[in-house]
């Protein structure tokens, strides 16, 4: 009777965890954005000031709960030295939120870099890719657009993954919400999708 209960219990409250990279530039607004994501998506959850975040060295760990779906996040510190560490988690990840600074004109051209170079790996194909046009609440800030034009020959090589460019102010939390339901939408349906057959020849 226990087995059975403990069973019922387990398929009723019991989440799916999906691992998720949150990647970019160092000064971007990664961890921000954690912090914004947990305390939108977590009762009761206390986060620290986000005016008193500071750049981060290493990795920042986060959890939430949506629906039936437990999202782990993974902040990784985006200084140039800590870059060649992102490919360590990748086998691991569901999906990559990649924030870029939208104030940092001068950096895109470094932020396309390391885009391009994290989009490229074998690993993360066709892995959902939720790009954040962060600081969207500065005046004079690049727009979607701009930065759709600066990435735009990066195209080729996102394929046919889910793919999502959301201007975002993760200090104040706008379009927070609607990117980590867009991203938990596309993680269940990659998971659940047949593999694509090879063609026979």
């Amino acid at each position: 009777m226990y087995t059975l209960l403990s069973g019922l219990y387990k398929y009723v409250f019991q989440k799916d965890e999906y691992c998720i990279l949150i990647l970019g530039l160092d000064n971007a607004g990664k961890t921000t954005f954690l912090e914004q994501t947990k305390t939108k998506f977590s009762k009761n959850y206390k986060g620290m000031n986000l005016s008193k975040i500071t750049t981060t060295v290493g990795l920042n760990i986060g959890t939430i709960d949506v629906g039936k779906a437990r999202l782990m996040f993974w902040d990784l510190g985006g200084q140039e030295e800590l870059q060649s560490l992102w490919d360590k988690y990748y086998a691991e990840s569901h999906g990559v939120i990649y924030v870029i600074d939208s104030t940092d004109e001068r950096r895109l051209g470094e932020s396309k870099n390391a885009f391009e170079k994290m989009i490229s790996s074998e690993v993360l194909e066709g892995v959902p890719l939720l790009v954040l046009a962060n600081k969207q609440d500065v005046e004079n800030c690049l727009s979607v657009p701009d930065i759709k034009t600066t990435f735009s020959d990066c195209a080729p090589k996102i394929g046919k993954r889910d793919c999502l460019v959301q201007p975002c102010c993760a200090l104040s939390g706008e379009g927070v919400d609607e990117g980590i339901e867009w991203m938990v939408k596309c993680v269940i349906r990659n998971i659940h999708r047949p593999p694509r057959q090879k063609d026979i020849t």
